[in-house]
């Protein structure tokens, strides 16, 4: 068996190597149920789970690109050059998170899966070859970065936007989920014209709970409807059903909040792909023909 995965951090795990991305070898409900609203049973140690009743595996790290705040494509991607390859997972997993700038022991997946097989979370037992770890290490942001209150993504405090608040993610907002927060927010900030929203805040996961003396709270999904559905503090709720929503549906939702959110965003998604990709254009080291599969009929006529 072999596994593939990208040398990059993650907006919750911190980094997502071979352990972490096991997970998307499971189906989508077990997925959903990592993102969990129990301590004890949280998205590091459900990830963790993944790694003991594996067989061995050579576990090959991508890095020759590595990603900050993956995974989606609103990442940032470096050219590293960089390749962390063992017959062992685990191991692969320390060396990877260290070249990404962090000591395993602070990642919580690691520490959980290595305590599962009672092994260090360091690399004192790990014999590593070619260009020694320190050398090639640098730092990668794990997180996106929020204002000082954890209500608004710094980018649109920036910007000025007000009247909107979107509480910063946690464990238990799953994948889906979490992708169209990315595009909501994206929408918020190209509808704002300058004025205050009206007093509008956005919840999403499965344990956040309504702030007092909001105008309208929009509930994104199943999970957080059903954890607020009874809430006291909820003036107006605009409550997006599904599981997960669907993009009309959401759409439909910030409209009704009074955000004129633009469709085109929601209907063609690639558009909102090509936003974040430009910052990539005439940047030799990110070359497309590395992003493409040769076409084997011109291989064969050249």
């Amino acid at each position: 068996m072999v596994k593939l995965p990208v040398l990059k951090t993650h907006t919750q795990t911190m980094v997502s190597l071979g352990i972490k991305n096991l997970k998307g070898t499971i189906d989508i409900p077990s997925r959903k149920k990592c993102h969990n609203a129990t301590p004890s049973q949280d998205l590091h140690l459900m990830v963790s789970k993944l790694f003991p009743p594996m067989p061995p595996m050579f576990t090959l790290i991508d890095g020759i690109y590595s990603a900050e705040r993956g995974p989606n494509v609103d990442c940032q991607a470096r050219r590293s050059n960089l390749l962390v390859a063992s017959s062992d997972l685990l191991s692969a997993d320390l060396v990877g998170a260290q070249v990404l700038g962090f000591a395993p022991s602070t990642v919580p997946y690691l520490v959980h899966a290595a305590g599962a097989v009672h092994r260090p979370v360091d690399l004192s037992d790990v014999e590593v070859v070619g260009e020694p770890v320190e050398q090639v290490a640098s730092t990668h942001e794990w997180t996106f970065p929020y204002n000082e209150s954890g209500t608004l993504p710094v980018a649109m405090e920036k910007m000025g936007i007000t009247g909107v608040s979107c509480r910063k993610y946690d464990l238990t907002v799953c994948t889906y989920c979490a992708g169209l927060t990315r595009v909501m927010l994206m929408a918020i900030a190209r509808a704002w014209k300058g004025d205050p929203f009206d007093d509008v805040e956005i919840l999403k996961g499965k344990i956040m709970q309504a702030s007092p003396g909001k105008k309208k709270t929009l509930l994104l999904g199943k999970c957080i409807y059903e954890a607020n559905r009874n809430n006291p503090h909820i003036r107006e709720m605009i409550a997006i059903k599904g599981c997960p929503p669907s993009h009309k549906a959401i759409l439909k939702a910030l409209h009704r909040a009074g955000i004129d959110a633009d469709p085109e965003l929601f209907v063609h998604m690639e558009r909102v792909m090509g936003v974040h990709l430009k910052r990539y254009q005439r940047k030799p080291e990110f070359d497309e023909a590395f992003f493409q599969i040769p076409d084997p009929e011109k291989k064969e006529q050249n």
